[in-house]
């Protein structure tokens, strides 16, 4: 076989490798985004432990079709990023906040859609994960939620105390 081929079964061996790794993974196109804009994406990626990469998308259609995974043939089109996550949100989450703090970016990267969990997600669906707070913020709303009870039976049992006092 030629080197070529063998060079782009290994970048679909690698392809495959992080669909597996993730659980999720962002499909967003990257048109007329600037270096430093690209930069600064990355770099917001990497401290949410993200990777986002660029590959050809007939090597990502050819390792989806490979793990029998189905939808994304109409988002595999045109200019478009991965953006590989070890979570289901974040990757929504930082394209969101990144469009919200720079409005340039809102016609320059936009999420076509989405893998979560093995399930094929939607642009609007995509939307609705990045709505979705951080799971550190979700476990203090829990805490929050099952502490209000207790709180306030403690305080109706100091105040029936003082009462008596």
């Amino acid at each position: 076989m030629s080197e070529n081929l063998e060079a782009k079964k290994a970048v679909v061996e690698e392809i495959k490798a992080k669909i597996g790794a993730s659980k999720s993974i962002v499909l967003t196109s990257y048109d007329r985004l600037t270096v430093a804009e690209s930069t600064a994406l990355r770099r917001k990626f990497q401290e949410a432990q993200c990777e986002y990469k660029v590959y050809k998308n007939t090597l990502v259609r050819k390792a989806f079709a490979e793990l029998g995974v189905e939808g994304f043939d109409n988002d595999l089109n045109g200019a478009t990023a991965f953006v590989f996550c070890p979570d289901e949100t974040s990757g929504c989450s930082i394209i969101a906040k990144s469009v919200k703090e720079t409005p340039a970016l809102e016609s320059k990267i936009v999420p076509k859609s989405a893998y979560v969990n093995g399930e094929y997600v939607d642009a609007a669906g995509v939307k609705k994960l990045a709505a979705i707070p951080a799971r550190e913020v979700l476990i203090a709303m829990l805490l929050g939620c099952l502490q209000a009870p207790i709180a306030n039976f403690a305080f109706t049992l100091k105040a029936i105390a003082d009462q008596k006092s």
